[in-house]
């Protein structure tokens, strides 16, 4: 399969995936450096147990029997899985819906006027790319638009209707994450708040990132997203019905099947080091398919940009271990981190101390 795809004869480079897949350009066109094609070795399997499902009603009960047996359950799904689906979440179905379908409206514009958002600069305030631009190219098989949303709040001027859903989306799961972390904190035997004030969540990180999957006439020599794990503290996810999504659990590949209008949540880099490895940040991967397109929005939540991110101090005192992962502030993780080269260890992995 390698030797085919490094006989392929270089082609121009179309300006967005949807004009790859309108081109005469095979599907694995590739130079063969950037995508390893070793990630499809590892079929996904059925996992012995299902991934985890958190019910966020129960974990806001005024019942203290209830939301108890709540935050345990959500202790084990980060700890074990890193992983989980949230279910009665608030978040109106309408809602959902809009924020996907103002997904294939950012999607549908013009190459040109997407092309007024390419820069490789990650601090930008909005930043258009695809698999084959840049540093990338077509082995790696995905569009993405990724919004800023916790500094001026910038969106394409002929999107003001999808600006106005997109907005009101990330204010309501900014409230849910800072939710679920107040339970995470409990669920380490920190005091309810401790994530919230110590990470500074009140001006905290938060992007918009929409992601567009065509499908692929060969799926087997493109890869959406190879795998990787986020940085920040929690991510959620929706998407628009169509799997794609693997995540490794005890080094097996495994497909996610999210329930219907679930949200799918998993733990982040900084959750991981201020834990001091209690909660997994989990490699995952994004694959293409033959037959439909599949679009997903994500939303990061990290720290404020300068707050300096180690295991937290109250944790090590209470049981007593040493910090297992260097103190660094998250604007500098992130900097180095998208700079980590595709072939090195992960850098999460490069700043342990020992072993959890």
């Amino acid at each position: 399969m390698e030797a085919s795809v490094k006989s392929l004869v270089p082609a121009p480079k179309p300006a967005s995936v949807k004009a790859l897949l309108e081109s005469s350009i095979p599907c694995g066109y590739s130079n063969s450096t950037v995508l390893n094609l070793n990630e499809h070795d590892n079929i996904a399997s059925e996992p012995e147990e299902p991934i985890p499902i958190i019910d966020f009603s129960l974990l806001t009960s005024s019942d203290p029997n209830r939301r108890s047996e709540a935050i345990h359950q959500l202790s084990k799904a980060c700890q074990e899985w890193g992983f989980f689906m949230l279910v009665n979440h608030g978040v109106p179905e309408s809602l959902m819906k809009a924020v996907i379908n103002g997904c294939d409206e950012i999607f549908n514009l013009t190459v040109e006027e997407k092309e007024n958002y390419i820069t490789h600069d990650i601090w930008a305030p909005i930043r258009y790319s695809t698999g084959i631009n840049g540093v990338q190219n077509a082995s790696m098989r995905r569009e993405s638009l990724r919004v800023l949303m916790h500094r001026p709040f910038t969106f394409p001027n002929k999107l003001k209707a999808v600006s106005d859903v997109m907005r009101e989306y990330t204010q309501i799961t900014r409230a849910l994450v800072r939710e679920l972390l107040k339970g995470i904190s409990k669920s380490l035997g920190l005091e309810e708040c401790y994530i919230d004030k110590a990470m500074d969540l009140e001006s905290g990180y938060q992007h918009f990132q929409a992601n567009f999957y065509p499908r692929c006439p060969q799926p087997e020599l493109s890869m959406g997203v190879p795998s990787h794990t986020d940085y920040g503290l929690l991510t959620a996810l929706i998407h628009n019905g169509v799997v794609g999504l693997e995540i490794l659990h005890h080094g097996k590949w495994v497909l996610v099947k999210p329930l219907p209008n679930a949200i799918l949540v998993n733990v982040t880099d900084q959750l991981e080091i201020l834990s001091n490895g209690k909660c997994k940040s989990v490699l995952h991967r994004a694959l293409v398919n033959s037959s439909v397109p599949r679009m997903s929005v994500a939303m990061f939540y990290g720290p404020s940009d300068d707050k300096v991110v180690g295991p937290a101090p109250e944790l090590l005192d209470m049981e007593g271990r040493p910090p297992a992962f260097v103190s660094m502030e998250f604007k500098k993780y992130i900097d180095l981190k998208r700079r980590n080269p595709d072939d090195a260890p992960p850098f999460l992995d490069q700043i342990r101390l020992h072993t959890v």
